[in-house]
This record gives structure tokens, sequence and C-alpha cells, in this order.
């Protein structure tokens, strides 16, 4: 169970807690698309309909990592400790109560007299899921039975991960496409940034990135940016990356929001000029090209295709 203290601090940055020891959050980008008609990155570059997407985890709390830039309540900043949990939740109650929970954030967009009706109608059917809100997902033991559940219900998903579970990663359901998050060009750098339970999870890390080509689904190494930290030696990322030769590499910005404010500075989230800046030396350094980029999300898409695979349904 999740502490109460720890579930009042959810609360408060509006997450959904579902059930045990997952959490649903409604994005601004679902917002922006029922309110004012604007869509994130992921509509833009893979045809994600933004109002129809569901942000979740099945592990709210729980992580390998104590990353600087992670938006979540860690504990540190609450000088608190807790326990992985002893019993997990069924994947179809997990995808079930998070569907519900979804409902229920979006209930107010019902009578909004800048939503249209049918968008409203449609926004309460999510069919795609981003398994990816907070907390390491593959630490939660049936991560692969719930991307199954996902998939029999009409929908599609992104898994998030930061790799440190390379085994968990070896047996699960493939995900409609998989981002695995490299914070680092290097394991000084890593331990300073992601502040791991143990410095051995970088060795993970590199497994992960080389297991991304056992994936027939479109695979993403995700850097995110901070500036001062680790927007530097692009060589080294790039050594890094194309061990694994993934489909894209997504760079984008460290955005100063929720908790990250209390470790980190407005003046490490970088502009859309500077991360695209970046971006550029290591699209020349991996002979990856620049596909495709969004300036409101300050992110850049480099991959060696002409255009990112469109993965949304209707």
């Amino acid at each position: 169970m999740i502490p109460e203290e720890v579930a009042k601090i959810l609360r408060k940055e509006k997450y959904a807690i579902v059930g045990r020891h997952s959490a649903v959050k409604k994005c601004r980008w679902l917002h922006e698309s029922l309110v004012n008609n604007r869509y994130c990155y992921k509509q833009k570059f893979y045809g994600i309909k933004s109002h129809r997407c569901l942000q979740m985890t099945p592990a709210v709390i729980y992580c390998t990592h104590q990353c600087l830039y992670c938006w979540r309540v860690q504990k540190g900043d609450i000088g608190l400790d807790w326990e992985m949990p002893s019993e997990w939740d069924e994947p179809e109650i997990i995808v079930e109560e998070s569907i519900k929970a979804q409902r229920q954030i979006l209930s107010g967009y019902k009578v909004h007299k800048k939503v249209p009706y049918e968008k409203y109608l449609e926004a309460i059917e999510p069919k795609h899921a981003a398994i990816s809100l907070s907390g390491e997902p593959t630490l939660y033991p049936y991560l692969g039975e719930l991307i199954e559940e996902f998939h029999r219900k009409g929908m599609s998903t992104f898994l998030v991960t930061n790799g440190t579970q390379p085994q968990r990663l070896a047996e699960i359901t493939q995900p409609s496409q998989l981002y695995i998050s490299l914070s680092a060009p290097d394991i000084e750098t890593y331990k300073a940034i992601c502040r791991p339970l143990s410095p051995k999870l970088w060795n993970r890390i590199m497994e992960s990135i080389e297991l991304i080509q056992s994936f027939t689904c479109p695979t993403v190494v995700r850097i995110t940016a901070v500036k001062g930290l680790n927007m530097k030696k692009p060589e080294r990322y790039a050594k890094i990356i194309l061990k694994g030769n993934p489909t894209y590499v997504e760079v984008k910005a460290y955005m100063y929001v929720g908790l990250s404010r209390q470790r980190l500075k407005f003046e490490n989230m970088p502009t859309h000029e500077e991360v695209k800046r970046f971006a550029t030396q290591l699209a020349e350094e991996l002979s990856y090209d620049i596909i495709d980029e969004s300036e409101p999300s300050r992110v850049v898409l480099l991959s060696r295709l002409k255009k990112p695979i469109k993965i949304g349904k209707e």
C-alpha cells in the first residue's frame, strides 16, 4: 500500500490512485486537445490522439532511480521510507480501474463550453496507454500481462522504462512502442543525475539498450536533456545508443514541474533551441537525421527513417 502521507502528496499533485500501487494522471496535452485543439508531440510524431491517451503507471512510487529531474515525490523529498508491495494487483483490475479513473477525471469536460461533445465521448474511451507516468513499470511483475490486457481492449501501448530490469524486458509482451531512458553519457554523470539504488544498475541499462535489437516494435532511446548536467559528450551517447540501433532517438527538454523543482533550478530547463543544438550534434555522431520536432514540447526526433511510423488507432 502507498503510505498515507505519500498518497496525500500524490492527490495534491492530481494523481488518481488506482488500487494498491498504480495511478493515473491527466496530461496537460489531454486538456489542451479537448479545450484548445492543441496536441502533444506523440500525436504529431506517431499519430497518438492526445485526447484519447491514458497516462498511467503500475508502480507510482516504486523505482530503482531517484532522478533529479523526476516530477514525482521521492523518499528524500519528505524524509519517509517505504517498501515494495508484498502483493500486486491483477492486470485486469489495473486496466479497468485506470479507465474508470480517467473517465472520472474527464467528467467535468462533458459540459465544458469549449469541448465538442463528440470529442468528449471519444476521450472517455481511451485508445492509447502511456505506461510511463511515474515510478519504474518493469518492477510490476505482471507487466507483460498488463500490456496484453490493454491490447485486448483495442488500445496501443507505449512503455517507458529506465532500463534497469533487462530480465523483465526480455520476457514481456511487446508494447506498440518501447522507450528506454538514457540520462547520461557515462557512469559518473549517471550516478549524479539518476542517483541509482546501486551503481551496478548502469551495466543493466547497457544490457537493456543492447536488448532493443530483439524487439520488432518501434524502439526509442530517450534523453531527458538537463541544462548544465547531461547535455555533453554526444559522442559518448552515440557509442551507447548504437549498441541498440533504435528506430528513434528522442531528445527532450527537462521540464521544471512537480517535485523536481525542489531538486533543480528553472535554469536547468533548456530552450528548444538548446535542445535542437545538442540533438544536431548527436545526430551527426549517430548518422541519424532530424526527422521532426515539436517546439511546444521542446523535443527533437532523430531516426534513419524518412518519417516516423504512425501507431495511433481510431
